[in-house]
């Protein structure tokens, strides 16, 4: 007598490939407390001034300790949202443009954080007290580093939001088409300013961390929404 073997079910729509939600969680938690660390270290430390000083220059001093761990910790959140991402927009389908280079885009900014936690700045704009505006040479090499990662991370962080703004609109989700668009062009604009007046441009020096931290935030802000979505979207296309 033979056993009959019933075929295996059908997937479901939208549920194979579904991304591991703790992956998406990392990202919606990354960003918060990465920002709240920082305003918190900014608004308590001394001779520190958030209009002027840039957000790196808290890992320097005695309590630097608490922004070191706040970019690595940061940084690895980000990272496993990464891997979220991908595995979300694979399962959403679409460009494959998009599924391939947003979560490089997105892990490349992690990186950055992590690299900027491991590597410490030079000091800038008079902060700790006591030391020059801007120094001619970088006086070691984990300055030098802290830089050399940093740019490319920022550049990454403006090049997702364009990467996901063409994705939406192949999409046909306007509203997120813009804000991702909108969102890279503050977050680009606020950090060249931000970088000229960390230069000692006479006329913005005074509002570097202010550009900093717009910047920032706007990139952080972005990053906890789109994680939203896709959690939220992957919870709507759990099976029953």
């Amino acid at each position: 007598m033979k056993t009959l073997i019933p075929p295996n079910p059908a997937p479901r729509p939208g549920s194979k490939g579904r991304p591991a939600k703790w992956l998406l969680r990392c990202g919606v938690v990354a960003g918060p407390l990465f920002v709240v660390a920082f305003l918190i270290e900014g608004a308590t430390r001394g001779h520190y001034n958030p209009l002027r000083h840039p957000v790196s220059s808290l890992a320097l001093g005695e309590y630097g300790w608490t922004q070191t761990a706040n970019f690595i910790v940061a940084g690895l959140l980000t990272l496993a949202f990464a891997f979220g991402v991908r595995q979300a927009l694979k399962a959403e389908g679409g460009t494959t443009r998009g599924t391939l280079w947003g979560p490089i885009l997105v892990g490349a900014w992690a990186v950055m954080l992590i690299g900027a936690g491991i590597f410490t700045t030079d000091p800038v704009s008079g902060y700790p007290p006591g030391t020059a505006a801007m120094r001619a040479e970088y006086t070691n090499l984990a300055a030098e580093l802290h830089d050399l990662i940093s740019l490319p991370g920022f550049i990454a962080l403006f090049a997702a939001c364009i990467v996901f703004a063409i994705r939406f609109a192949r999409l046909r989700q306007p509203s997120w088409a813009i804000y991702s668009a909108l969102t890279g062009a503050a977050f680009l604009t606020t950090f060249i300013l931000a970088t000229l007046a960390f230069s000692q441009n006479p006329s913005l020096v005074a509002y570097g961390g202010l550009f900093q931290r717009i910047a920032i935030t706007s990139g952080w802000l972005w990053l906890t929404l789109l994680a939203t979505r896709l959690l939220r979207q992957s919870h709507d296309t759990r099976p029953e």
